[in-house]
């Protein structure tokens, strides 16, 4: 009997430690970890970034162990000015922007090269009196800011042959607006604005201008790049997997309706100018040494950074 009371109370001990353990499992609840690192990208919208949105419609960057946020802003100035205050990590824009807000000490680093060449180009009525750059003389002419590189690249070409144009600040859908009131000569568009005014009747003039100029950059937040260094070079590694599949095929449906998607251009234009997106990684230094020496002259700047505007984790990665 001594036995069997042994083994039953045994037996009592493990159903109880069983159970206990049955309702411990049914309510612990089960952990969520997640390998992915977070990047928010502050962005204003453009076809020119349309690497950024192939690669996040396309799943490339989960692919690279990336959460990829997309915080669409106005206009770039506000999109450098999140990443600066902490609000997101990385944003693509003008080289301008970038170089000069690192120039002025802002805690920024240049990751990669967008695009090249510039596609931004001086857009007229089909009647213009301007046919040579000595044409530009006093003419007012629209664009989206003084240091824009395209307005410089035309600035300087006007200084070189004869005198500067006047500058209205307008950009885009206004700036077409203006031009069809007959209230500007002539205006600086970039894509996809420069064919939604083609196919408008409008024409282009020199192009040459801006042939060989750097367009774009992206650019990080210092102390996020510190920390984050690994996860941004697979942030680039899934940007030129999107390089690749545009260039491919720079109209093909899928790319076109993620265009359309991000940006509300007109289908028609995206097809119409696409294929003048030339998207790369690889910065064009000297090119941007050469906008750099154009803000000092500015006085936008008061020295070129020269290699300080660059990540040195990027080194041999995107630059030399």
């Amino acid at each position: 009997m001594k036995v069997n009371g042994r083994k039953t109370r045994i037996l009592a001990i493990l159903a109880l430690g069983a159970l206990i353990a049955g309702v411990s499992s049914c309510t612990e609840k089960p952990k969520q970890v997640s390998d992915k690192t977070r990047i928010i990208v502050a962005d204003a919208k453009t076809t020119h970034h349309l690497n950024l949105y192939t690669a996040q419609e396309l799943g490339l960057f989960a692919k690279y162990g990336l959460e990829i946020e997309i915080v669409s802003v106005d206009e770039n100035a506000a999109s450098r000015d999140l990443v600066i205050s902490g609000q997101a990590d990385v944003f693509w824009s003008c080289p301008t922007v970038a170089i000069a807000s690192i120039a002025n000490g802002a805690p920024l680093k240049i990751i990669s090269q967008v695009k090249k060449p510039c596609t931004s180009v001086l857009v007229v009525s089909p009647d213009s009196p301007i046919n040579e750059y000595s044409d530009l003389a006093g003419k007012n002419i629209g664009g989206i800011s003084p240091t824009c590189e395209a307005v410089l690249s035309l600035d300087i070409k006007a200084r070189q042959n004869g005198g500067s144009f006047i500058l209205e600040k307008l950009a885009g859908g206004p700036a077409i607006a203006a031009l069809e009131a007959g209230k500007v000569d002539g205006v600086i568009l970039e894509e996809p604005h420069v064919s939604i005014a083609q196919l408008k009747g409008y024409k282009i003039l020199f192009p040459e201008a801006s042939a060989n100029i750097p367009c774009r950059t992206i650019n990080a937040r210092t102390a996020f790049l510190k920390s984050n260094a690994e996860a941004l070079k697979r942030f680039i590694k899934a940007v030129e997997e999107a390089n690749e599949i545009i260039l491919a095929d720079p109209v093909a449906d899928r790319i076109v309706e993620i265009a359309v998607k991000y940006t509300g251009a007109p289908a028609e234009a995206i097809r119409h100018g696409n294929d003048r997106l030339k998207f790369r990684t690889n910065l064009d230094e000297s090119g941007l040494f050469a906008l750099a020496d154009e803000l000092v002259t500015l006085n936008t700047i008061k020295q070129n950074p020269k290699n300080a505007l660059f990540a040195d984790e990027f080194r041999t990665i995107t630059w030399n």
